[in-house]
C-alpha cells in the first residue's frame, strides 16, 4: 500500500488495525477525497476479497471549533 498511496492525493496511511477473527479491517487515512480511497482499495485488492466501508471523519476538536464560530 505505500507505493500506491503515492498515485492519489493520500497523504499518509495513520492507523492500520486488523480483526483476524471477525475479517476486519480498519485502516485510519488521511486522504483529500474518499474516491481516492476507494480507488487505492481496489488497485491493492483489498476490495476484491473484503467489503470496504469509507467513512469521512473530522477531529472532533475541529467540528467544536466549526460548531461554535456558527453560533
Amino acid at each position: 500500500m505505500d507505493k500506491e498511496i503515492k498515485k492519489y492525493n493520500i497523504n499518509k496511511i495513520v492507523e492500520f488495525y486488523m480483526s483476524v477473527l471477525e475479517h476486519e479491517w480498519i485502516i485510519v487515512i488521511d486522504a483529500v477525497h474518499a474516491h481516492d480511497i476507494e480507488k487505492l482499495c481496489i488497485d491493492v485488492g483489498i476490495s476484491s476479497m473484503s467489503t470496504v466501508k469509507i467513512v469521512p471523519m473530522n477531529l472532533y476538536s475541529d467540528t467544536i471549533k466549526k460548531l461554535e464560530a456558527s453560533k
